[in-house]
C-alpha cells in the first residue's frame, strides 16, 4: 500500500526539481527525503526518479505518483477547510421537531436569522403533534432538536431542557361581550362564563385550568374544539368564551376581540430539548441562540389585537 504522505515528499521533489530544494521546502534533511523516496519506490516496486544533471526528474511511474498526489493534496485542503467550517458553525445539517404554534412565532425567524448569519447551515423542519415522538426522535440521534411545551411528552432523563418563552393565555369574547370594552380582565371574571375549550389534554390545559383552580373555580366546558382557529369560530358564534395562547393568535377571527388577563396570568412554558450526550454542535448552538432571540420581548411582535390593548378598547 502506497503511503500518502511518502507521495507528498515524492510531489515536492518533483515539483523543486531536486531532494535538497524539498528538503528545504519541507523542513527535513536531505538524507530524510532521500529515505522517504526509496521507500516509496519500494511499495510502489518501481524507480521514480531518474537523475539528470545536479537535480532529478520524474520517472513514468513518478510522474503517475505525483499527478495522484496533486489530487490527494487538494482533496486534504478541501477536507481541512470543510472541517474547519463545520467545526466553526459555519455549515452543518439540523434536524429540527416543531409544533404547529411555534412554527410562526419561533421557529421561522429563528430559521431566517440562521440562514442571514451562516448560510451553509441547512435545517430539515418537520411539523408534528406527537410530543413524544419528538422527544424519542432527539434521544434516539433522529433530530437534533424539538421544540415543546414544558411537561409534554415528560421530557425525563438522557435529554437537556432549553427554556425559551412564557407564552401567556388570552380572553378570546364574542364581539359585544359584556367584558370586550375592558382593556384587561381578572381570571375570576370569567368564572360564571360557558367556556369553549382550546387544547387537547396535557400541559397547555393544565395551564389553564390550574391558573383558573388558583382563584377558585373549574372552566365549564360547552365545547371542546383542541383547535385555536375553530375555538375561535365557536366564540364569535357566541357559544362561550376561550383561552388561547399568544402564539396561538397569528390569525384573529373577526367576530372575536382578545384581552389580556391577569391575576393570575395562565402560562405555558415553551422549551427546546437536546440530546444530552450530543457531540458539541456550534450550528446547533447557533440555531439555540436564534431560538432565544426570536423569543425575546424585544424581537417578538404581538398579535395584532393585543397591540391596541393599552390604546383602544373600542373594538367591540
Amino acid at each position: 500500500m502506497l503511503d500518502v504522505r511518502r507521495m507528498q515528499v515524492l510531489r515536492a521533489v518533483v515539483g523543486s526539481g531536486s531532494v535538497t530544494g524539498a528538503a528545504g521546502v519541507l523542513g527535513y534533511t536531505p538524507s530524510a527525503v532521500s529515505q522517504q523516496i526509496a521507500a516509496l519506490e519500494k511499495e510502489a516496486g518501481a524507480v521514480l526518479l531518474e537523475r539528470v544533471g545536479r537535480g532529478v526528474r520524474p520517472t513514468a511511474a513518478g510522474l503517475l505518483l505525483t499527478e495522484y498526489a496533486d489530487s490527494i493534496g487538494r482533496q486534504v485542503a478541501e477536507a481541512e477547510a470543510a472541517l474547519a467550517d463545520l467545526l466553526a458553525g459555519r455549515t452543518g445539517r439540523l434536524s429540527v421537531r416543531y409544533f404547529a404554534t411555534a412554527g410562526a412565532g419561533l421557529v421561522a425567524p429563528a430559521v431566517a436569522r440562521l440562514r442571514a448569519a451562516h448560510p451553509g447551515v441547512q435545517i430539515d423542519l418537520k411539523l408534528t403533534a406527537d410530543p413524544g415522538d419528538s422527544l424519542a426522535a432527539v434521544r434516539e440521534g433522529r433530530a437534533d432538536l424539538a421544540l415543546l411545551v414544558k411537561g409534554a411528552g415528560g421530557a425525563g432523563s438522557g435529554v437537556r431542557v432549553v427554556p425559551l418563552l412564557d407564552d401567556p393565555y388570552l380572553a378570546v369574547l364574542p364581539r359585544g361581550h359584556r367584558l370586550a370594552g375592558r382593556r384587561s380582565l381578572r381570571l375570576v371574571e370569567l368564572a360564571a362564563e360557558a367556556f369553549v375549550g382550546s387544547e387537547w389534554p396535557g400541559p397547555c390545559l393544565d395551564a389553564q385550568l390550574d391558573a383558573c383552580a388558583a382563584v377558585g373555580f373549574r372552566p365549564r366546558f360547552v365545547v371542546e374544539s383542541e383547535d385555536y382557529v375553530t375555538a375561535q369560530g365557536f366564540v364569535a358564534a357566541g357559544l362561550g368564551v376561550s383561552l388561547v395562547p399568544r402564539l396561538g393568535l397569528g390569525s384573529r377571527h373577526p367576530g372575536v376581540v382578545v384581552r389580556e388577563v391577569r391575576d393570575p396570568v395562565p402560562v405555558r412554558g415553551i422549551c427546546a430539548v437536546v440530546r444530552e450526550t450530543a457531540p458539541a454542535q456550534p450550528a446547533l448552538d447557533a440555531f439555540i441562540d436564534a431560538l432565544r432571540a426570536a423569543a425575546s420581548p424585544d424581537t417578538r411582535h404581538p398579535t395584532p389585537d393585543t397591540r391596541r390593548l393599552t390604546s383602544d378598547a373600542s373594538d367591540v
